[in-house]
């Protein structure tokens, strides 16, 4: 046995004592081998070039192209990520439980978009351990999901965290969950595999799957881009938006020098081109995360390179436990799954509209959700609410000390959302809570610099700054 071999010894142990299945170990081991040999998984600016131009959805759209799409509806199948547990916000449960319109959750309206749908296209969530209980108990109700033809969901793996000292595994005797991290959205492609998802899909007649996270309720199965995706003949398919200011940490579309597609995260950036990697006007397109697979060209790819798509390695160093800065220094080795664009043979991405990427990643977007600036159609769809009178989304920004977790953010608008349709910005310094019908307008910014609540009084329209 190599020096290789024998320093990952341990953790071959601690992963079978888990029984995990050889291909999570060999997945885990072909990343684990190059952290060893000391890459990083960096790809520097010298060896991409910026994207200038990309096919635009609002061109797609021809009626050729939508009935391909429509006729194609019954072989394509909707995956949802839907591992995070919303911690950002101070949640423990799925993320996709969380209330974000009209009293109903992620799940609600995710479920409700493609009942919507004619075809009715079977809904699958790629669940962690930590969310599959509570997003199966959640669904319970919804008696149709019980009877597609394919299972509701496939678990993701977890793999351990690696010690940054001595590239060993992590031990934590009060809390060992804490020694094991999920391997990011990439696993998608070794999960489909090892749980079967892929082969049911596929036996089910299933040739098609849209991909997109469970909190961005933008990403729909639409017959217009299933329609291109199918007559352009590509194996896999991103949908990239133009990036702003907001998205300059997100993942960008980019080419390499060496051909081909490829997707660069923050954390695979060299320290040095940082600034140039949040440059939007030289990377001008992010990942939204909607991706489109054809799952025979998946199912051929996987089997040629033996379970294992070699996607680029994505290095995130981290503690031990994520909310004590002081513990121990880890490796967490995780993949991407858009980053499969620089590995399927034949590969493309389309520039799609703001309104197909509306995550909630923070309670100001959940603010934004809850308000009037967006409303759910008849069909479940989230848009823009057509009463306002600017294609911008509003800008917010709360008091993280008062308003980042769920918690606090229900306590400071336990009469809903203000109403946000003619507010352009919101800025909440200090704690402050709403009453009834507060109407926003303009760019509003409010500071509370005395110490307790301030309780904003019902009926009442703002704009400008307010010091109370």
């Amino acid at each position: 046995m190599g020096r290789r071999d024998k320093g990952f010894e341990p953790l071959f142990r601690k992963m079978q004592d888990e029984n995990l299945p050889q291909l999570v170990i060999d997945h885990f081991k072909h990343y684990y081998d190059q952290l060893v040999a000391g890459q990083t998984g960096n790809l520097p600016e010298t060896e991409i070039e910026p994207i200038e131009t990309l096919p635009e959805m609002e061109k797609l759209g021809t009626d050729q192209r939508v009935a391909a799409g429509e006729r194609a509806m019954h072989r394509a199948a909707i995956i949802k990520l839907n591992g995070g547990l919303g911690t950002s916000m101070g949640m423990q449960k799925a993320k996709s439980l969380l209330q974000v319109k009209n009293g109903l959750s992620f799940l609600d309206i995710i479920v409700r978009q493609a009942l919507a749908l004619d075809a009715e296209p079977p809904v699958i969530f790629m669940n962690s351990f930590s969310t599959q209980d509570d997003t199966r108990k959640a669904l319970s109700g919804y008696s149709h999901l019980k009877r597609q033809p394919v299972p509701l969901d496939f678990l993701q793996h977890k793999i351990p965290k690696v010690s940054a000292r001595d590239l060993g595994p992590m031990h934590h005797a009060d809390n060992p969950h804490l020694e094991w991290c999920p391997p990011g959205h990439g696993d998608l492609y070794p999960a489909l595999l090892s749980s079967g998802m892929l082969d049911r899909l596929l036996k089910a007649g299933y040739a098609y799957a849209f991909v997109s996270n469970a909190d961005n309720l933008g990403a729909v199965l639409d017959p217009a881009i299933l329609g291109y995706f199918v007559e352009s003949g590509l194996s896999f398919m991103m949908e990239a938006a133009d990036r702003t200011d907001a998205d300059k940490k997100g993942g960008h579309l980019a080419r390499m020098k060496s051909g081909g597609l490829v997707l660069r995260e923050i954390a695979q950036t060299p320290e040095a081109d940082v600034r140039t990697f949040q440059d939007i006007r030289r990377h001008k397109f992010f990942n939204t995360n909607n991706v489109w697979i054809h799952l025979p060209a998946l199912k051929k790819i996987l089997a040629r390179k033996k379970g294992i798509l070699g996607l680029p390695m994505i290095r995130n160093r981290k503690t031990l436990d994520p909310r004590d800065p002081d513990s121990l220094p880890v490796y967490q080795l995780e993949t991407a799954v858009g980053a499969a664009i620089s590995v399927f043979d034949k590969v493309g991405a389309i520039r799609v509209p703001r309104r197909r990427f509306i995550p909630v990643k923070s309670t100001n977007d959940l603010l934004a959700l809850r308000s009037d600036h967006y409303v759910l159609t008849s069909r479940y769809r989230l848009v823009p609410n057509p009463k306002r009178k600017t294609d911008r989304r509003v800008q917010i920004r709360l008091d993280p000390a008062y308003y980042k977790s769920i918690d606090q953010f229900e306590y400071r608008f336990p009469c809903g959302a203000p109403s946000l349709l003619e507010c352009e910005s919101l800025t909440i310094d200090g704690d402050i809570r709403f009453g009834n019908d507060v109407r926003l307008k303009g760019g509003v910014e409010l500071l509370n610099e005395n110490d307790g609540t301030y309780d904003m009084e019902p009926h009442r329209s703002l704009e400008g700054t307010l010091r109370v």
